[in-house]
């Protein structure tokens, strides 16, 4: 019986919201489905919360929304209601919520100031916008006053005070003359943060009546000019040094408050002589990396997207010759609200449960307050599935009245959040949303994905057929979907056919049909091969392929991965692509790309051309380079730049390159700027803005490249706007709340002028937010925080410098965050397929809660212990890892007759998600490994002892052993097999009644109730009879013994050598002179000979006196080792091959070559020698 386990009242909370998240109906993306649900309001698209309006043009607050049936709109003025239809100037747009004020016909901006907040009702809801505070933007003259002329000692410090009017928004402050030239700043020379202007110390140059400060206001198109400011330094000499004074901010310390996401800037200036300079540091930490930038002559820090781990003191340091002065800023970041999770819609069946869960964190923490339908929840009218808790709405049991639209408000001090989230109640009976006889055709052995979209209310129950009344598919052959596809894994032929989909809830019923056609695979039957082809030859590859009769296929041929060059020379078969006249341009690889609608293969090979026999009479070479540049027609956007070729050396010059330098942004560097043919010697240019060009041209003939023409005189091109923006726009999360923004930043010359900034700009994409902008500086990431996980936004980068923008960007998406996913996968099943393999089974886990990037999932399985040995080990975990979202995998490699556990876990690409409730499974018994050792020993007349050891795997329970022997006579040949078998708790044998002397090979095996297991061999020989030992001699043909013939071919050899020297002493009629020859050969071996009658001494070889050696003795197998006797004739090819020295000793082992034979496996047919025999009982 199974057991039932209790959950801890601490997790029943995470539990039930789990189970919501899971019960909670996907509404599919149809649009006919969506046109015709009831939906209440949801608002699409709005004003920003601060709204500065020109007051020259009409105010135009945006509020649309959409819904089912479509919404009504409303609005509040200040937090009453505001009645349009008094008003003449305001109109509200048809079938919108957009009000319109008309300011262009006698209306007053000003009168218009106000809180706005609009609100979209239908019969489900009503859902309401953010608080809309529109202000007009203003512009205000300076006042007028009398300034005084500003009379400075040389050295001494100065501050010219700009003093702008307070406008909305604040101007831009910028410093400029009479001519409306700007002011040059340095180090010594600046404009501050609060846009006065600050001069460490004066110098005479100073001098002049035309500091001009000037307030740009943005939003009105508008600049404000301050009266002029004279300035008049007067010199002494000498000039006294000073240390450093700060100017800004005064005294030793100061606070500054930032709100997280936001720049944080932070300012010093310092007076002295000499110029100081200044420098930042954090105390207790470091300025965080990658996010630091220094402006103003580094007087400004400049900190973006602060975080609360920027709080701290940050001090500024004014160093010069004679000393230095500091100041710290005590920096406290603040944060106004933002998300962690914003409540999302949620769509429900009659008596569901469900959850809305509004999180925001900042500092201080936010207070969180819900309303429904636009009207605190405490005063909302009641209802019963509805319970409040802090910033969970939990529902029970919900019905079609519980449909509202909720508002969850987050608020601190620095600001507020506002999200709407509806619950939606429908009762709906089925639909199938995918079209009927819809058809899908794969290749045989891929996968088939059936479609079978459905909604309904309560949520559907599918079931497929195969035919019309076919019955329901089940089994692994099939993989089912919770979206209601009907995956087969691996189709074949006899899968094609019709397949209905039944779709059922308590509302009804409905069934669709699909057609399926499985087509056979494309084969290249005939690949391309690897050729080698002498210069202007001639080619062929080919390409034969096998389709699918139904399928038309397409061959594309290509070289090196791109297209074919345009050329005649290139002719494209239709099983072939041969190249005429082969040159060396076209070595490379070709490759043959064979498209079907369904499927494509590709097979490559590679051409090598090499050179044509040379013809010694012309010398071909490289052209030498061209000289004499010059430019002609400067404008703005090109130029003509002209040559004079050198000499082609024979060769005949194909093209110009023509390359250029950018000496203001990358000198030194050459790039590719075009190439013309041969014959030209002049070209038009295409310039980019803001470049110090200078250009250089290169000759090329079929030898090669020529060195590079001298530079040509420089020219600088004017300044413009960014002709194009960053590429490779991307958006990724690093955190679950951040979407980290990143580009390809433009190169120098593509910047078209000074100031290169990118202007970033993200939107959450599906919700009609409005665009978020930011400037930042020439840099390549921006850092969005606060956003919800794994959201798909809208992004796009402009470049912008100081001459204006480029043009519009295109949009990109991208994602914020991925966290771990939060469930496991469940009913996860195992299939033990047989004693070392199994099929594991699990259903996928809602899209929703991977929150990231479906990776796949992976299998962790690892053995417990085994069933026949009972004893546990050092667990080590295998994984597995399946990519995609795959439901099943197969465990190899598993051992059989054992006890496994495995869990399955989800991964994204932040990491795995928790492991899914272990599952324990058990395999088979399996035939077991061989015996780990067979030992035969004890060898008597008729008899052999056998010992073995237990298989090192039994993979199950040892029924018994099963021994087979077979006799081996001298020519090899094997003897009537005997079996036996042996009850598996034996260990050791004796076998009897064996003949003496004779040669056994064992076959020995474990068995379990599958089968036999491997054999191990072993063989031995019983012991020879002494009694029958010379009768045995006796049987002997001694005459086809090696060793016999050996000796008989050295007796006959030492007599011969006797003839010869009787011979020639019978000849010569005088004795032979040994004696010298031994002395001077001093072999102490060989005995001197008699001089007073002319005989031979006795001939002694020392080896005769000697023992025989331990290593000569024959085993028992009576095979020759590679480490017995050297004496043995048996090593030197029976005899045969030997030769004797002049006193008869065997010299075979210098001249012959030794023929050992191996120690196993090739036994000698001859008889044994008696020596031997005896050896054997030793």
């Amino acid at each position: 019986m199974m057991k039932k386990r209790s959950i801890p009242a601490s997790k029943a909370s995470l539990v039930l919201f789990l189970c919501q998240m899971i019960s909670a109906l996907d509404v599919p993306l149809d649009s006919k489905l969506l046109e015709e649900l009831l939906q209440p309001p949801t608002i699409t698209r709005q004003s920003p919360k601060d709204y500065i309006v020109d007051p020259r043009e009409n105010i135009v607050i945006q509020c649309e929304a959409k819904g089912k049936p479509p919404p009504s709109f409303s609005w509040t003025r200040n937090g009453t209601h505001f009645d349009i239809d008094k008003d003449a100037q305001v109109t509200m747009k048809p079938n919108s919520g957009t009000l319109v004020i008309n300011i262009m016909n006698g209306g007053k901006a000003e009168a218009y100031e106000g809180i706005y907040q609009c609100t979209a009702r239908n019969e489900r809801g009503a859902a309401i916008s953010n608080n809309i505070v529109v202000r007009p933007s203003r512009s205000p003259l300076w006042t007028k006053e009398r300034l005084e002329p500003n009379q400075v000692r040389e050295g001494d410090s100065l501050v010219l005070h700009c003093r702008p009017p307070v406008g909305l928004p604040p101007p831009i402050i910028f410093w400029m003359d009479n001519a409306f030239q700007r002011l040059p700043q340095s180090e010594r020379v600046s404009q501050g943060l609060n846009g006065d202007l600050y001069f460490s110390n004066v110098q005479p140059e100073d001098t002049r009546e035309d500091y001009i400060c000037y307030a740009r206001f943005n939003h009105t198109q508008t600049i404000q000019q301050k009266q002029p400011i004279s300035v008049k330094v007067f010199s002494t000499k000498p000039v006294t040094q000073r240390q450093p004074v700060l100017l800004t901010p005064t005294g030793s310390t100061s606070t500054k408050v930032e709100l997280r996401g936001n720049v944080l800037l932070l300012e010093c200036i310092a007076a002295g002589i000499p110029t100081p300079v200044i420098r930042w540091i954090k105390e207790g930490g470091e300025l965080p990396a990658n996010r630091t930038f220094f402006e103003n002559f580094k007087k400004t820090l400049k900190i973006i997207d602060v975080s609360e781990a920027d709080s701290g003191n940050y001090k500024c340091i004014a160093r010069n010759t004679l000393g230095s002065a500091h100041h710290v800023i005590s920096v406290t970041v603040k944060a106004a609200p933002y998300w962690i999770t914003a409540p999302r819609n949620l769509v429900l069946s009659p008596g569901e449960d469900g959850t809305l869960i509004c999180r925001a964190n900042g500092n201080p923490k936010p207070n969180i307050n819900w309303l429904a339908n636009g009207v605190p929840i405490a005063i909302a009218p009641e209802d019963p599935s509805r319970r409040v808790d802090g910033d969970t709405i939990i529902f029970s049991h919900v019905q079609e009245r519980s449909s509202s639209v909720y508002q969850c408000n987050a608020s601190n001090e620095y600001g507020y959040l506002l999200a709407n989230a509806f619950v939606n109640v429908l009762a709906e009976p089925p639909r199938i949303l995918t079209p009927a006889n819809k058809l899908y055709q794969v290749i045989a052995d891929s996968p088939a994905l059936l479609d079978c979209a459905y909604f309904g209310s309560p949520k559907p129950e599918i079931e497929w057929f195969k035919g019309v009344k076919g019955s329901t598919l089940h089994g692994n052959e099939y993989v089912f979907h919770d979206n209601g596809t009907l995956e087969i894994p691996v189709a074949q032929k006899d899968s094609t056919g019709t397949y209905t989909c039944v779709a059922r809830n308590e509302l009804g019923k409905i069934q669709n049909e699909v057609q399926l056609e499985v087509k056979d695979p494309t084969v290249i039957i005939k690949q391309p091969e690897y050729k080698v082809i002498q210069r202007y030859g001639q080619v062929s590859f080919e390409c034969i392929i096998k389709h699918d009769s139904t399928l038309l296929p397409a061959v594309i041929w290509l070289k090196d991965h791109d297209e074919l060059p345009d050329d005649e020379r290139f002719l494209v078969g239709k099983d072939n692509l041969t190249i005429m006249n082969v040159t060396d341009k076209d070595d490379g690889t070709y490759t043959c790309i064979v498209n079907t609608t369904l499927d494509s293969v590709s097979a490559s090979a590679v051409l090598t051309v090499v050179a044509a026999p040379p013809t010694p009479a012309i010398i071909y070479a490289r052209p030498n380079p061209p000289f004499d540049l010059e430019l002609t027609g400067q404008l703005e956007r090109s130029i003509e730049l002209s040559w004079i070729p050198g000499d082609e050396n024979n060769s005949p010059i194909t093209n110009f390159v023509i390359e250029y330098e950018d000496g203001l942004h990358e000198p030194g560097v050459w790039h590719y700027q075009t190439e013309v043919p041969g014959t030209q010697t002049t070209v038009q240019l295409k310039l980019s803005p803001y470049v110090n060009y200078s250009f250089r041209v290169i000759a090329v003939n079929e030898i090669g490249r020529s060195q590079p023409s001298e530079p040509s005189e420089q020219y600088l091109t004017k300044s413009a706007n960014p002709d194009e923006n960053p590429s490779n726009v991307q958006g990724i999360g690093s955190e679950p709340d951040n979407l980290v923004i990143t580009w390809k930043s433009l190169k120098g010359f593509q910047s078209n002028g000074p100031g290169l900034q990118y202007k970033v700009s993200w939107r959450q994409k599906d919700v009609d937010d409005e665009w978020t902008s930011v400037i930042v500086a020439n840099v390549s990431k921006y850092i969005v925080s606060g956003t919800p996980t794994f959201v798909p936004y809208e992004i796009k980068v402009q470049a912008l410098n100081d001459l204006g923008y480029a043009p519009e960007p295109s949009e990109v998406i991208g994602h914020s965050g991925e966290d771990l996913p939060m469930v496991a996968p469940g009913n996860v099943q195992v299939h033990v397929i047989n004693s070392t393999l199994a099929k594991v089974h699990w259903d996928p886990v809602p899209v929703k809660t991977v929150r990231g990037h479906l990776q796949g999932y992976k299998v962790y399985y690892w053995k417990i212990q085994s069933l026949s040995r009972r004893s546990r080990r050092h667990v080590e975990k295998k994984i597995l890892t399946f990519r995609g979202n795959k439901t099943f995998g197969m465990l190899p490699g598993l051992e059989p007759y054992s006890s496994y556990k495995l869990n399955v876990r989800v991964v994204n690409g932040k990491g795995e998600g928790p492991a899914s409730p272990d599952k324990v499974f058990k395999t088979p018994e399996g035939v077991p490994s061989s015996p780990s050792f067979l030992k035969i020993t004890n060898p008597t007349l008729d008899s052999l002892t056998l010992e073995w050891g237990s298989p090192t795997h039994p993979n199950g329970v040892l029924t018994s052993y099963i021994l087979k022997f077979q006799p081996i006579n001298n020519t090899h040949e094997l003897g009537p097999l005997v079996e036996i078998r042996i009850p598996a708790n034996e260990s050791s044998l004796i076998l009897k009644n064996l003949n003496y002397s004779t040669r056994y090979k064992f076959y020995f095996n474990a068995q379990t109730s599958v089968g036999s297991g491997s054999q191990i061999t072993e063989e031995a020989v019983t012991i020879m009879d002494e009694g029958k030992m010379a009768m045995a001699s006796r049987q002997v043909d001694i005459a086809t013994q090696g060793w016999f013939i050996g000796l008989m071919c050295a007796v006959a050899l030492l007599i011969l050598i006797l003839l010869i020297v009787c011979f020639i002493r019978r000849n010569k009629g005088g004795k032979y002179p040994v004696k010298e020859k031994e002395d001077a050969h001093a072999d102490p071996e060989i005995q001197p000979m008699k001089e007073d009658d002319g005989t031979f001494g006795e001939y002694s070889d020392a080896e005769d006196h000697k023992p025989l050696k331990k290593g000569s003795r024959t085993p028992s197998d009576r095979t020759v080792k590679k480490e017995d006797s050297d004496d043995s004739l048996v090593d030197y090819g029976e005899g045969v091959n030997g030769q004797f020295n002049e006193d008869g000793s065997f010299i075979g082992q210098y001249s012959g070559k030794k023929e050992k034979e191996p120690a196993e496996g090739n036994e000698s047919s001859e008889a044994p020698s008696p020596v031997n025999a005896m050896n054997s009982f030793v």
